[in-house]
Formats: C-alpha cells, sequence, structure tokens
C-alpha cells in the first residue's frame, strides 16, 4: 500500500470528548463536576494520559454530552447505539406525509369548523395522556388532523376566523412534536416546530405562543442549543407578563411550565442557584392554579411540581437530593400515564446517581408496565439499562437485559 492509500488515523477517544465537548460549549471544570470527577481527571481523559474509561462512565459522558449516537462518541463503528434517537413509529410515514402535502384552500372539500377541530384535538390530548401505547393512538389521529387545520386556515375568511384557525393548527402541530419527539428524523421535527410557532404568532393568542415556545424551548435543550433555549423562554416570559392577571388559568400555566424550562436549561449547564430559583418561581405560580388544574400540552399543575425537583436534581447530577426529592414526590397524583411513565425515569436516573442501582431497575421496570411507548423512546433509560447489562450481579444483568430486549436496547 502506497502512502497515500493509507488510512486515516482513526481519532481517539479523547480528543472526541474534548471536541463534543467545546461543541457544546461546556468548559471542561462543567463537565467534570457533572460527571462527579475532577477537571484534572478529564484533562488527562482528553489528552490520552488516560485510557478509555469503562462503559457506566462512556454512558454517562454521553448522556451530559447528549451524544446521540455512541459511536461519534467511542468510534466504534461496529456497534452504533442510538440512546438518544428512539426507533420510528410504524405511524411516522403518515404523518410526515401530512406535515409534508400542499395544502390547497381550493379544494372542494369544506374545512371543519375550529370548533370541531379543537374537540378532536382534545380527545387526541386526552387519548395521549390515557393510553399505554399512547403514540399509536396520537400517530393515528395526527394525519387527518394535520390537513384538516391545514385547510381551515386556508379556508378562512375573515380575521378572527384565521386567528382561531391559525391557534388550532398550532396546537395541532404541538400534538405533533410530542409524536415526533426522539425519532430519527430531526428534520421533520424542527420543521413542525417552527411551523408551530409561525401559526401561533398568527393567532396572535398568548396561551398559543406560549405553547409553541415552550416546545420550542424543548427542542433547543435536547439538541444542546442552550442559548436558543433561554432567548425562546425568556422572550415568551416577558410577553406574557402583560397578559398573566386577567389571561386565565392556563395562560398562567403557560407562564409556569416556561419557568420550569428556564430552570431545566439552568440545570444542564450545571447553575444550581439558577436551576432551584426557576423551580420556586414556578412552584408558586402552580400554587396559584386551582388544586385539580392540569394542562394537557405541558403537564404543569401543583401534581407535578414534584417530578420537577427530580428531575431538576438529578440534571444537577445530585443523586442524594435526586432521592430526597423523589421520596416527596407521589407518582400517583400525575393523572397523565406518560408524564407519570417519564417521572419514573427520573427517578431511576436519581436512584442510580446514588448508587441504588436495583432500585433503579426495578424503576424502570414500573416505568415500561406503566407506559412502554415512554420508555422505549428514552434516551436516559436506555442508558440505564444499557448500563445494567454489564453489571457484576448476574440477577441484575438477568432483569436488564430482559428490560433491554422489550425496550429495543438489544436485539431479540
Amino acid at each position: 500500500m502506497s502512502f497515500t492509500d493509507a488510512a486515516p488515523e482513526p481519532i481517539a477517544f479523547g480528543e472526541r470528548l474534548r471536541i463534543l465537548r467545546v461543541r457544546r460549549g461546556m468548559s471542561r471544570p462543567v463537565l467534570a463536576g457533572l460527571l462527579g470527577r475532577s477537571p484534572s481527571w478529564l484533562k488527562q481523559v482528553e489528552r490520552g494520559e488516560i485510557h478509555t474509561p469503562p462503559l457506566p462512565m462512556v454512558l454517562r459522558i454521553a448522556e451530559v454530552l447528549r451524544v446521540r449516537n455512541l459511536s461519534d462518541l467511542t468510534g466504534d463503528q461496529s456497534m452504533p447505539v442510538d440512546l438518544f434517537v428512539g426507533p420510528g413509529h410504524p405511524r411516522l410515514p403518515e404523518v410526515r406525509a401530512a406535515v409534508d402535502a400542499f395544502p390547497v384552500a381550493g379544494t372542494d372539500r369544506q374545512a371543519p369548523d375550529a370548533a370541531h377541530l379543537r374537540a378532536r384535538l382534545a380527545r387526541a390530548w386526552s387519548a395521549r395522556h390515557s393510553a399505554p401505547n399512547h403514540r399509536e393512538v396520537v400517530g393515528s389521529m395526527l394525519p387527518d388532523l394535520i390537513r384538516d387545520a391545514q385547510l381551515a386556515v386556508g379556508q378562512a375568511d375573515t380575521g378572527p376566523e384565521r386567528r382561531a384557525a391559525h391557534a388550532v393548527l398550532a396546537e395541532v402541530y404541538s400534538l405533533s412534536q410530542f409524536f415526533l419527539a426522539y425519532q430519527p428524523d430531526g428534520a421533520l421535527l424542527w420543521r413542525v416546530a417552527e411551523r408551530g410557532m409561525v401559526a401561533a404568532q398568527e393567532s396572535e393568542d398568548p396561551h398559543t405562543l406560549g405553547m409553541a415556545a415552550w416546545l420550542a424551548a424543548e427542542a433547543h435543550r435536547d439538541a444542546g442549543h442552550y442559548d436558543g433555549a433561554d432567548a425562546v423562554t425568556l422572550e415568551c416570559l416577558r410577553h406574557l407578563e402583560p397578559h398573566l392577571a386577567d389571561g386565565g388559568d392556563d395562560v398562567l400555566a403557560m407562564a409556569g411550565a416556561l419557568r420550569v424550562a428556564a430552570g431545566y436549561t439552568a440545570a444542564r449547564r450545571g447553575d444550581t442557584g439558577a436551576a432551584w430559583g426557576w423551580w420556586d418561581k414556578a412552584d408558586r405560580i402552580a400554587q396559584a392554579l386551582p388544586a385539580d388544574y392540569y394542562h394537557p400540552v405541558t403537564s404543569f399543575s401543583r401534581a407535578v411540581m414534584g417530578a420537577h425537583a427530580v428531575t431538576l436534581a438529578v440534571e444537577l447530577h445530585s443523586g442524594g437530593e435526586s432521592v430526597r426529592q423523589a421520596a416527596r414526590a407521589d407518582a400517583r397524583c400525575i393523572p397523565s400515564r406518560p408524564r407519570r411513565a417519564r417521572h419514573r425515569i427520573e427517578e431511576a436516573r436519581g436512584y442510580q446517581l446514588d448508587g441504588q442501582s436495583d432500585t433503579a431497575l426495578a424503576t424502570l421496570e414500573k416505568a415500561h408496565e406503566n407506559a412502554p411507548e415512554t420508555i422505549r423512546y428514552n434516551g436516559y433509560a436506555r442508558r440505564i439499562i444499557l448500563e445494567e447489562t454489564e453489571a457484576k450481579s448476574p440477577e441484575r444483568r438477568r432483569r436488564a437485559s430482559e428490560l433491554a430486549m422489550k425496550v429495543g436496547v438489544l436485539a431479540v
């Protein structure tokens, strides 16, 4: 083989780690702190002075840096594991086709009115919160909802009709984002998020705009765009401020959900004070809402504040605080199956951080019983399960392997 035909030198693990850290805009001390290690240890790993850490640490690095595929971090293409991208749902092609279709206003078919579309949306949200296979149920409803809402916007004649139709369309796009999240079509997710923001702005409705901004911030944060998440969140909070006194419970709840979103982003950055400060502000809003209030899109309510506290502690990588918050939170008070399952996953993250791996695995088993489709698409759950398949305990390896096959992390 000639010199020019030589294969390029593979990028070492440490250099891959450094590149990914810099791309995330994360300093070495911040990343080291989130991993529970010293900056000097991280520096040695990045320089190759310490060999690739064991799998549990590699998985935690991938989680903190939001590395979607382990091969991007390890360089090992023989076992590409998508941690934060779930499988493509069978309904995905139908939903994609409805989003991509060009809506023709001049069609002979009459669009349903806004009241009819809102009733269908309410049924869809109810199904999402109550069905264990919520992605399947929502995915079957979305294509017709998307087409009809687009048609309603095109056929609206007056200003009020157009604004009402845009509000419905924005909410349909919000529902679509829940279906599309963590599926292998990031471009489609962003397209829907952007269309949702445009429709919300056209609606001129504060509550609708708050929903679209909240979901856009979620998408930015999940992609590691923390500045983008903050920009959307804080700008929308400023917009909502004049409407809080007379906007009703839904507008107040959106302001609360956006404050939680700001806290999540601060926690991802490792800013403990800001994270809990935003939680306190959100909790004050939650206490001002009726005891039985539950926002259908964001799940914001009194019942969910305990779950948010668990997540903040976990994102700050505080195992002891995560377990303390988990003991205070009552998952039974959360009326939504997928939100309850997500809370169980967050509890499992906390237990594992605290060294209680058996309890973490048992909690994930509860999450799977409650809403299988939630855990199947959750990168944190997939990471814990994959890590536990390497546990020293044969019994824990067996349980983790069984759950891994159910979730789809390992092939049957």
